[in-house]
């Protein structure tokens, strides 16, 4: 990756409908993860082989975390939902949202064998100290109560490395920048770089729930 491909990645901003997106990620995408294909591509250009990642509020059907098996070196897995920690009720999940030939393309690509998954809050995450090398939390926050949303960032910081990152994606203006800004440097982290409250003339937008932006931010632990 070049100097420039990488400093392009950090831009916190909202998504343009002009970034890199994909309507398959392991399985094609359902039209109403109307935000997904850009987050995913991302997060895929952010996700180092040789890290050790977590996909944090992961979600049970949701491919990221599979791709993330297949991909980086060690990856974990927690949702809220119990189910996480049984693979016969993620793939009862998976049939039901996305269909039985999501499963097998899943099951090809391997990478589901390779998490380690974990039922855990993500405001109180039980993992040790420093322990990952980039923690990946994808439209999650737009769900918390803006307590929650301080809690998750401070658990955020407390498991990455020094010198580790955070990729946060989220709707907007569900989630309040302003709130995010305070909530970031008071949890110890910074934005890789400064950003505009209001969305650019071309980013992407959804109709689809109300009127929702997605906005992306990698954030960096000192």
């Amino acid at each position: 990756m070049s100097a420039t491909d990488e400093s392009l990645l950090k831009e916190a901003r909202f998504f343009s409908a002009n970034d890199p997106t994909s309507n398959s990620f392991i399985y094609p995408l359902p039209p109403t993860w109307w935000s997904r294909p850009y987050e995913y591509e991302w997060c895929r250009a952010l996700a180092s082989p040789g890290a050790t990642v977590l996909d944090a509020a992961c979600g049970i059907s949701h491919p990221l975390k599979f791709f993330l098996g297949g991909h980086c070196k060690e990856t974990y897995a927690c949702d809220y939902d119990a189910r996480i920690t049984s693979w016969n009720t993620i793939s009862e999940e998976i049939i039901q949202d996305v269909g039985a030939e999501a499963l097998k393309l899943i099951h090809e690509h391997q990478g589901w064998s390779k998490v380690s998954y974990s039922q855990a809050s993500i405001t109180a995450l039980p993992y040790e100290r420093d322990f990952f090398d980039i923690i990946f939390c994808v439209s999650v926050l737009e769900h918390l109560s803006p307590v929650d949303q301080e809690l998750s960032l401070k658990e955020f910081a407390r498991t990455v490395k020094p010198g580790g990152k955070v990729a946060l994606t989220f709707d907007y203006p569900t989630v309040n920048l302003e709130h995010l800004k305070r909530s970031v440097e008071a949890a110890g982290l910074s934005f890789a770089n400064a950003f505009d409250l209001a969305p650019q003339a071309d980013a992407l937008h959804s109709e689809i729930w109300g009127k929702l932006y997605c906005f992306r931010a990698l954030l960096t632990k000192p």
